[in-house]
């Protein structure tokens, strides 16, 4: 047969074909096949029933065969319909290449080694490790710190360890020149610390018995108000007190996320500033970012206060412990060991506050003098992240406790608890969805304020002014970071602004925090993830149902009980998909994965139909049974049971763990059911092997690119699997053959292989016609010259005599006389060149010319 044959014959009216199949009667049907995995001779049936009844009786058997026959072909296209769409109807759309994506991201975001550990808040919060002895605790300073003057010895500890940020010589010169500075940073980043080194700077030749530098307690007065009558006082203190007291500086640090804290209005500084030019005096004032302070860092005399680099901060810090034990030789061989990938992976942050960089020196400086050994260094590395998310969430809520009280003495007064919670809120968020969407986040982060807010105080309804977020505050409050990336919307990538936490430990840290010492905040954190289930945007219910699993860890009986088994059992395919992902990544511990495979097994044995759907969708993942073959054996036995109601979920996990190293076992077992005397196990084979040819390889797959398959992941699977491993394209092709030539599957077979045919030839010249040379149809090109070996691949296997080539020919006409997608001869011929090799080709012309 001529390469141009089928391109030449398809101009032809089908009726008056010369080379038209034996057995099509019309273009729209394929030639019959045989018997090898297919009808099992209903032709010949139908022929001997007409012979035995005679004329009438054979017509009306044979009508009533063939309506079983169409019964049988639109319940075969129904089951191979999107399960998980049932809830939006037949043709309701899911992007299961976005669930992947979000799993995946969300697994590789919680995944980092530290769920079990555990630190003793004694040990680590001080960081009592051997001789180390650091106070990590941000929460010291602010409304915690007692007024006074500081030692002389304090600050010349500082002067020899500060490390300046960014931008110090601005904020120094803003200082000297105004004479007051407010200063913005996130707690813990050193912005006490360079508040104090700017004052210690510019009072240089200032006061001294009484203290050049004093803290001001904000309890003593109204904040700035108080602060300037303490420069009033000591300016015109008796017996000319006030002349000694020129030229001193100083800090004051206020708490303006406390219920009630109202910040000083600009005629409060102003006069504050006047009254330290009188005194010849400074001051700074230190502020958290944040919505209550963006009106004073806009102001004339408000700064944001950058973080100090994290790798000098350490070399100051080494080099102050090594010189203490005068070991000058060490500080090189530490420097080595602070970039070695374990101990960065231990630490898990991207950068360092002053107090951690002092932790991660001084466990250094131990490690190198033999005080600590190598396991001991990186669990005191990864100890830095667990404080820090307990100073976060440790008694964010005190202040609610001691609450003023209203006008009639009984009545609490709880104002702002929605503005208290949502740093606390958005954190929580952040660990659960980061890497998505800002925008997802910061919804999910106040979807969670309003539990919290609700959970502190049931009988007041929480508010929240609409125009005070600040993406910049809680990003510094949260070490959070920004990035343009991909995001999925309806199936298609755009490109949005993500955001990450500042290190791989964190997300890690913050679950663990608050859910095991924080019980209350379980039962909101609870609902709310809950309501993420329900969300349409596989970022948000995938990555939401991870954090679940991860959860369900830490105490699996309180995590099954209200977050897995409740959703596996509801009436909606979103939350019985949350609840299978939640099942996994449990299953992924190995001190769990016993308890998950007992569940699942009794759920496909016992449960209901909806703990059934889930057992299903949790099996496809391939960790919630003993084997491969006990998976399968789990999916036949819910996809038979009913007769067959749920062989569509069923076929789905198959073909899902089409993607693991045991591909091959799931091939053999298609075969088996194919051939099994059973109808519910012929349509479980036949709807999966449907299903794999329709099936994209980003859908399925949890390997990260990178992996062979990874690589492909906008292929068809059936194609990726020819092209990966050439081992199984014999048997793949077998049973596509079985689909084609079974008369119930014929249909749905042959719209499945014409989609593989159009994904190779895809961008050819003449698909898109004028346009073709756009950029999406030079991309659509190349897509479809990577997949061409897959179809090189599998096409010979699968027309490996002359009835499955007549069965090729049709169906290329079929696609050239389509109306809205018609098919060039050009690709009609290239495609038909894939499917029979030359040596083929040269063998069937000279038969036809002999």
């Amino acid at each position: 047969m001529a390469d141009e044959a089928v391109a030449e014959r398809a101009a032809e009216p089908a009726s008056h074909d010369p080379q038209k199949p034996q057995g099509s009667r019309s273009p729209e049907a394929p030639p019959r096949g045989g018997e090898r995995g297919g009808d099992r001779g209903d032709e010949q049936a139908q022929g001997e029933a007409e012979a035995h009844d005679g004329p009438e009786a054979g017509d009306d058997e044979a009508a009533e065969r063939a309506k079983e026959r169409e019964r049988a072909a639109d319940r075969i296209k129904d089951l191979t319909r999107d399960p998980l769409a049932e809830e939006d109807g037949e043709d309701g759309p899911t992007d299961l290449a976005a669930a992947a994506r979000a799993r995946r991201a969300g697994r590789k975001l919680l995944t980092s080694g530290r769920d079990f550990t555990s630190f003793d808040r004694s040990r680590i919060g001080h960081a009592h490790i051997g001789d180390i002895n650091v106070s990590l605790d941000a929460r010291r300073s602010g409304v915690a710190m007692r007024g006074g003057p500081v030692p002389e010895e304090e600050l010349r500890r500082l002067r020899r360890a500060h490390v300046e940020p960014a931008g110090y010589v601005r904020l120094r010169r803003a200082l000297e020149s105004r004479r007051l500075l407010v200063l913005g940073g996130a707690p813990g980043t050193g912005r006490t610390c360079t508040a104090l080194a700017l004052l210690d700077e510019v009072t240089r030749d200032g006061a001294g018995d009484g203290g050049r530098v004093r803290r001001f307690d904000p309890h003593q007065g109204e904040g700035v108000r108080g602060l300037v009558g303490e420069v009033n006082g000591r300016e015109g203190g008796e017996g000319g007190e006030g002349g000694e007291r020129r030229g001193t500086g100083y800090l004051l640090e206020l708490a303006l996320d406390r219920p009630g804290t109202l910040p000083p209005d600009e005629m409060d500084l102003d006069q504050l500033a006047s009254t330290l030019a009188e005194g010849d005096a400074y001051a700074v004032v230190v502020v958290s970012v944040g919505s209550a302070a963006n009106p004073l860092l806009a102001g004339r005399y408000g700064m944001v206060c950058p973080p100090a680099p994290s790798r000098e901060l350490v070399t100051v810090r080494l080099r102050e412990r090594l010189e203490e034990a005068r070991d000058h030789e060490a500080l090189e061989r530490a420097a080595r060991i602070a970039e070695d990938p374990e101990v960065i992976e231990a630490v898990g942050l991207d950068d360092l506050r002053p107090a951690e960089a002092e932790l991660l020196a001084s466990l250094l400086a131990e490690h190198l003098l033999g005080s600590l050994t190598r396991e001991e260094l990186l669990a005191g590395c990864r100890g830095i992240a667990a404080v820090q998310a307990h100073e976060w969430f440790a008694g964010v809520d005190r202040a609610l406790a001691a609450a003023p009280s209203s006008g009639d003495g009984r009545t609490p007064v709880r104002s702002a608890t929605a503005a208290l919670f949502h740093p606390v809120a958005f954190r929580i968020a952040l660990a659960v969805l980061g890497g998505g969407s800002h925008s997802a986040v910061s919804a999910a982060a106040h979807l969670l304020t309003w539990e919290l807010s609700v959970q502190s105080d049931p009988d007041s309804t929480p508010s929240r002014p609409l125009f005070c977020d600040d993406p910049k505050s809680d990003r510094a409050l949260s070490r959070a970071r920004s990035d343009d990336g991909a995001i999925d919307v309806a199936g298609a990538e755009v490109t949005g602004q993500l955001i990450f936490y500042r290190g791989s430990a964190l997300p890690a840290a913050v679950l663990a925090e608050i859910w095991d010492r924080h019980f209350p905040v379980r039962a909101p954190v609870v609902r709310w993830l809950r309501l993420l289930a329900d969300d349409p945007r596989p970022q948000v219910s995938v990555r939401a149902a991870v954090a679940a699993g991860e959860l369900s860890v830490r105490d699996f009986e309180y995590g099954f009980g209200e977050l897995v088994r409740p959703l596996a059992e509801a009436s909606s395919a979103r939350r019985r998909v949350f609840a299978a992902t939640a099942l996994d990544q449990v299953a992924g511990h190995a001190s769990h994965r016993k308890a998950v495979r007992k569940v699942v097994d009794d759920w496909s044995r016992y449960g209901t139909a909806s703990l059934r759907w889930t057992a299903a969708m949790t099996l496809g993942h391939g960790r919630a049974a003993d084997s491969v073959d006990a998976a399968l054996d789990a999916l036949a036995r819910i996809g038979v049971r009913d007769q067959g109601r749920q062989l569509a979920v069923a076929s789905l996990n198959v073909v899902r763990l089409l993607t693991l190293p045991e591909g091959a076992t799931v091939l053999r077992r298609l075969g088996q059911w194919a051939e099994h005397r059973r109808e519910e196990y012929q349509d479980l084979a036949l709807v999966t092997i449907v299903r794999l040819a329709t099936t994209g390889v980003d859908e399925v797959l949890d390997d990260e690119p990178g992996t062979p398959l990874g690589d492909r992941g906008d292929w068809p699977l059936l194609l990726a699997l020819a092209v990966t491993r050439p081992e199984l394209t014999g048997t793949l092709a077998d049973l596509l053959w079985t689909a084609l030539n079974t008369a119930r599957s014929r249909d749905v077979a042959f719209d499945a292989l014409e989609a593989l045919l159009r994904s190779a030839s895809r961008g050819e010249r003449g698909e898109r016609g004028e346009g073709s040379e756009r950029g999406e149809d030079r991309e659509g090109r190349e897509g479809g010259d990577r997949m061409r070996p897959g179809l090189a691949a599998l096409l010979p296997a699968l027309t490996s005599d002359e009835h499955d080539r007549q069965q090729l020919e049709w169906l290329l006409r079929r696609m050239m006389r389509d109306q809205d997608r018609p098919l060039t001869t050009e690709q009609a011929s290239a495609l038909w060149r894939l499917a029979v090799p030359v040596r083929q080709r040269r063998s069937d012309e000279e038969e036809s010319h002999g």
